[in-house]
């Protein structure tokens, strides 16, 4: 029987408890302190796991940091050593095989900001993952919300990102490069500015084209490997094609010889032959291989010279109207033209006469 049981049946009855006996006050006093006392001993219970986690979050991203300074750093020294071999190459026949120092220098910048950019994503990232799951957060709803956040971001910029991925692509594979000369297919010009979303080109009328690195489907870059200059001499078909194929060669050897031009000419000048025969002409096509971008001034020096050395030769050109054989008198561009006929004279008698006659003028009736 218990304790209450036995003072009810003796006749006594019991004491009320402290609880009982306390007022209000201190009741909310002592809820307090416990809840002080179970607190203090749930933090002396669980600092050592709190401690535990912090340390870790500490050391993630302490490592991260470390990581992505090393990385980055590793990467311009990278970026550094190869505008250094650009500009070592720079002024030098390889150096005009290869590209210029602006080229080099905006394509090594463009790659480095690239690989700069992808490594502190990935080094962040991951950082962040490992962070999350130390706080033991369940990361699968997490990881598919982004998933799909990216694929409606990616599908409503999707022009953009065709035109990021467009020129990382044309950066690392080198289709061209400042100071070259491109058709682009929407423009054509020269490249200005090489950019991750945009290539500029200027045209050949001075303008400026910003052309989307996405709309691009072609590129004839006529700056790359090397040129051809090429000029046909159209002269009379009763010229000795010996002669004229004799002082043709004596002028590309000549050319060949002399500075800037022994650099500029990759390849021997050649007189490949007639491109075509007429009755009162014919056209002797001249060829030769140039450095690239080089193709035009190479063609005009080519021609200056062949037309003094055919002064020289006595070896006329001709070209536009067909020529007269010699002794024959010039026409005169008048002899085809009638004469004014003397009716335009509106004061000659012919004229005169043959105005229509105007009656006389009767006065009116009074």
């Amino acid at each position: 029987m218990s304790l209450p049981a036995v003072l009810l049946a003796a006749g006594v009855a019991p004491s009320p408890s402290p609880s009982q006996t306390t007022d209000p006050a201190t009741a909310t006093l002592q809820d307090a302190q416990h809840s002080a006392t179970n607190a203090a001993s749930w933090v002396s219970q669980n600092w050592s796991t709190w401690l535990a986690i912090g340390l870790r979050v500490l050391l993630i991203l302490v490592i991260a940091g470390v990581l992505r300074v090393v990385v980055r750093r590793a990467i311009t020294k990278l970026i550094d050593r190869m505008s250094r071999t650009a500009e070592g190459v720079d002024g030098t026949a390889l150096g005009g095989l290869l590209v210029n120092v602006e080229r080099r220098r905006q394509r090594s910048q463009a790659i480095g900001s690239v690989l700069r950019s992808v490594a502190s994503f990935l080094i962040l990232g991951t950082a962040a993952l490992m962070i999350l799951g130390t706080f033991e957060i369940n990361l699968a709803p997490l990881l598919a919300s982004a998933g799909v956040a990216g694929v409606a971001i990616g599908f409503g910029a999707r022009n953009l990102v065709t035109d990021f991925l467009s020129g990382v692509f044309m950066i690392l594979e080198d289709q061209y490069g400042v100071g070259d000369t491109v058709d682009a297919g929407v423009a054509s010009g020269e490249v200005i500015e090489v950019g991750l979303r945009v290539t500029k080109l200027r045209g050949d009328n001075g303008e400026i084209w910003y052309v989307r690195n996405g709309e691009v489907k072609r590129i004839g870059n006529l700056s790359q490997g090397w040129a051809t200059a090429g000029v046909d001499v159209t002269v009379r078909s009763s010229e000795d094609l010996d002669r004229v194929k004799a002082t043709l060669d004596d002028v590309a050897e000549r050319m060949s010889k002399e500075e800037p031009w022994n650099e500029l000419l990759w390849g021997p000048i050649e007189v490949l032959g007639l491109d075509s025969v007429l009755l009162d002409s014919m056209v002797v096509h001249v060829s030769a291989k140039t450095m690239p971008g080089k193709a035009a001034a190479v063609a005009r020096e080519l021609r200056w010279r062949i037309k003094r050395a055919f002064d020289a030769a006595d070896i006329r050109i001709v070209g536009g109207l067909p020529s007269q054989p010699d002794g024959d008198p010039a026409p005169d561009p008048t002899a085809t033209v009638a004469a004014p006929s003397v009716y335009s004279n509106t004061a000659s008698p012919q004229a005169e006469a043959a105005s229509p006659i105007t009656p006389p003028v009767r006065p009116a009736p009074k």
